[in-house]
């Protein structure tokens, strides 16, 4: 397991990449205006299935929410 801290919140991980961490949430890797940030610099697509996560990173998932 790796201690990461994900959107402000310290959390215990089995994902080792981007993308394991993003399917592991519960998130579509493939859906659209979705964007991550890792130790505060965007990761783009294509690098999220091997972009790999290390104790101590900071990931920021964001994503557009509906409503007005």
């Amino acid at each position: 397991m790796t201690q990461i801290r994900i959107n402000g919140v310290e959390e215990e991980i089995a994902a080792t990449t981007v993308t394991e961490l993003l399917v592991a949430r519960g998130v579509d890797p493939a859906a659209r205006f979705l964007a991550i940030a890792v130790n505060g610099s965007v990761v783009r697509q294509v690098e999220w299935p091997s972009k790999e996560l290390a104790p101590g990173d900071t990931v920021e998932i964001v994503r557009p929410l509906q409503g007005g």
